[in-house]
């Protein structure tokens, strides 16, 4: 067994365990939703981030006295955390962990869960520490910009995807396309950028066929539109570089940092 396999009237999740952890495939009402195959494990479904989302700056921090370096997983950065591209232990039919590795320099453990109903997807990701670290955590969706049905049921090709998205700030990025710690007016998009204070849950609508709606416990969204075939919409705890930020959140033994994200959804097919 090398995964998870749910279904609901309208939906299947297939869940990649040897992949990262991520959700290869989504599919509602005969559409994949998301990207199943990238160059390398950056680009494709929609893998957790923990224990840290997003890049770190040269790899490099300093938490409690103590200087860490990061393996450089794309270079000149170490990128979305430690357990993207490893193989997660299957719990049950719900749930996945995995330890947070050796490249990680604090011991803990990660946990996801899925529960699929038939309009609603939501996914928890649980970070336990077993000493005292850093961490922020999150996803990171690659949401198709058109759809194009399944293998099994193929369609014609769709209208393309349109994102809605609105946010009080936007993280404004220093020439390394970082976070200076300043925030801005959030400009108009393409974007490659970090949002906090969102107005109203994130909404990707193919039209004739899918509205998807996202929402999260995470107080961050990251928004990657620069692409013409995929389009990411990525809830985290944290900006990214958030250890090199001031005061980042500290994850203690016996409190774990927890998120959630639910994907909504409604068929938009006449008849």
């Amino acid at each position: 067994m090398t995964g998870l396999d749910l279904a609901s009237s309208d939906a299947r999740l297939v869940v990649s365990a040897i992949d990262g952890g991520r959700i290869a495939s989504f599919v509602v009402a005969g559409d994949e939703l998301l990207e199943t195959e990238g160059f390398g494990p950056i680009a494709w479904g929609s893998y957790p981030m923990v224990p840290f989302a997003g890049r770190i700056r040269d790899g490099r921090f300093r938490f409690d006295g103590r200087d860490q370096q990061l393996p450089l997983t794309m270079p000149p950065n170490a990128i979305h955390g430690t357990g993207y591209d490893r193989p997660w232990d299957i719990v049950d039919e719900t749930t996945i962990a995995i330890d947070l590795g050796p490249t990680w320099p604090y011991a803990g453990r990660a946990v996801q869960r899925f529960e699929l109903t038939d309009d609603q997807l939501t996914v928890s990701l649980t970070l336990e520490a077993e000493e005292r670290m850093p961490g922020s955590i999150g996803w990171h969706p690659w949401f198709r910009r058109w759809l194009a049905g399944t293998a099994v049921a193929p369609t014609p090709r769709s209208s393309p995807v349109d994102l809605t998205f609105a946010a009080d700030a936007m993280y404004e990025r220093d020439p390394e396309g970082l976070p200076t710690g300043r925030l801005v007016p959030q400009p108009p998009g393409p974007w490659d950028d970090c949002f906090t204070g969102v107005h109203a849950d994130p909404r990707l609508v193919w039209p004739g066929r899918v509205e998807l709606v996202l929402s999260s416990s995470c107080d961050h969204w990251v928004v990657y539109d620069q692409r013409d075939h995929a389009v990411c919409v990525e809830p985290q705890t944290a900006p990214p570089d958030f250890v090199n930020q001031p005061d980042p959140h500290v994850v203690e033994p016996g409190e774990p940092l927890v998120a959630t994200m639910t994907w909504r959804w409604r068929t938009l097919r006449a008849g």
